[in-house]
């Protein structure tokens, strides 16, 4: 009679120790129907689940797994699997799996508990964590230290927007990032990325520095921040703020350019993006003028922007053609997508303000980033711990991904 036997390897790590145990096993036809293997600190955790056919000798494998696990310094443990048992298995392949990845300048334990307490009260079971993070040295922690635990999860959730809530208020009490996607083949195949300019690319609002340039900048801001906290009406708060800067000298544009702070994280994930083959876009409400200096910095595809009106030298203080506003930017990343031949759910956007909410609602993963409350509410997922560059984290890209991309970006240059 056949048996279905459940074997669980712990001990160091060292070479060997899978070909040794499967060799074991062939030698009596045994089927492995699922094996799983991590290694922690050089501490090996090794799991087999395998049918031993009715010919085979159950005692002789345990009996020779036994003797070598022992020679080789490392526990065993056996545990006998009824096929009923099994089967409920193999059901349960069917449930929707989901990913939540916990992003933080450093993960501790109650990070962890807190978070796998609401992923087990929403009805989930853990099958797998990841650290996609490096290793960080105890003493003489890299400056921006970043960390990521992705949680693989299966179950059915029955009211989703309950879930994203409960992570959303755990993410703001712990001062962390908490995302959710399900584990579909679009989160492994995203082929566009668009991305906000303001604040987002950048940690400034041109419009704002155009603004102190030309001695309104108190007066500007204010207006700025209503309109991306969502008070305002974007494109009339637009015109107002614009309007305030008639006369301006073309001349200030190129200084401003020059000294704009790219955002933390922005320049790895974009060369990242580049080498992958991902296509990248600025959809900005901002100004081409500067969207276009962007695009030669970091080598970005697209940019898509506001043109601002300069008429002998100097601001009129209106732009031409269409604003780009939220509407606007939904409309382009669609155009995008269909001239690239994707599917809306392989594209990212990224942004703060209100006005991008339109883009980040239809692509597959809309990402407020460092954003206003209202946006963070409403859109999917949310960074605002960790630079730009945590964006590769929610597509599964480690940092030994990174570095090694990083490493090939060096050699072909």
């Amino acid at each position: 009679m056949r048996e279905i036997l459940l074997i669980n390897i712990s001990g160091l790590d060292q070479p060997g120790i899978t070909s040794t145990i499967t060799a074991i096993l062939a030698e009596q036809g045994v089927n492995i129907l699922d094996i799983g293997q991590a290694v922690i600190h050089d501490s090996l955790s090794l799991g087999m689940l395998v049918e031993v056919p009715d010919a085979a000798e159950t005692s002789v494998i345990i009996k020779e797994i036994l003797f070598r696990t022992h020679e080789l310094g490392l526990r065993v443990k056996f545990e006998p699997i009824s096929e009923e048992r099994y089967q409920h298995w193999v059901e349960a392949q069917g449930k929707p799996r989901h990913i939540i990845s916990l992003l933080a300048r450093k993960i501790t334990a109650e990070h962890l508990s807190r978070l796998t307490t609401v992923i087990a009260e929403s009805g989930l079971n853990i099958d797998k964590i990841t650290r996609l993070s490096g290793r960080i040295p105890l003493d003489h922690a890299p400056e921006n230290a970043k960390a990521c635990a992705e949680f693989s999860a299966r179950g059915d959730i029955e009211d989703m927007a309950a879930v994203r809530a409960r992570f959303l208020e755990l993410a703001s009490e712990l001062d962390v990032d908490i995302a959710y996607q399900d584990d579909t083949i679009y989160r492994r195949n995203r082929r566009l990325v668009c991305f906000d300019m303001d604040s987002t690319l950048i940690e400034a609002e041109v419009i704002d520095e155009l603004a102190k340039a030309a001695g309104v900048g108190e007066k500007v801001s204010e207006i700025t921040e209503r309109a991306m906290a969502g008070e305002l009406d974007f494109d009339a708060s637009f015109a107002e703020r614009l309007s305030l800067l008639e006369g301006l000298d073309e001349s200030v544009l190129q200084d401003i350019a020059a000294k704009l702070p790219i955002t933390e994280g922005a320049e790895r994930l974009i060369g990242t993006l580049n080498h992958l083959g991902y296509k990248t876009a600025i959809l900005s409400g901002g100004f081409n003028y500067f969207g276009q200096y962007l695009k030669a910095k970091l080598g970005i595809d697209y940019v898509y922007a506001n043109e601002l009106e300069i008429v002998d030298g100097k601001v009129t203080g209106r732009v031409s053609g269409t604003i780009v506003n939220g509407e606007r930017k939904a409309e382009l990343l669609r155009e995008l997508a269909a001239r690239e031949n994707i599917n809306l759910e392989q594209v990212i956007a990224v942004g703060d303000g209100a006005n991008d909410l339109p883009m980040l609602s239809i692509a597959g993963l809309g990402i407020a980033f460092r954003a206003k409350p209202l946006v963070k509410r409403r859109a999917g997922h949310a960074i605002s711990t960790l630079g730009l560059d945590g964006i590769l984290y929610l597509m599964g890209v480690s940092d030994r991904d990174q570095d090694q991309t990083d490493a090939l970006v060096k050699r072909a240059v």
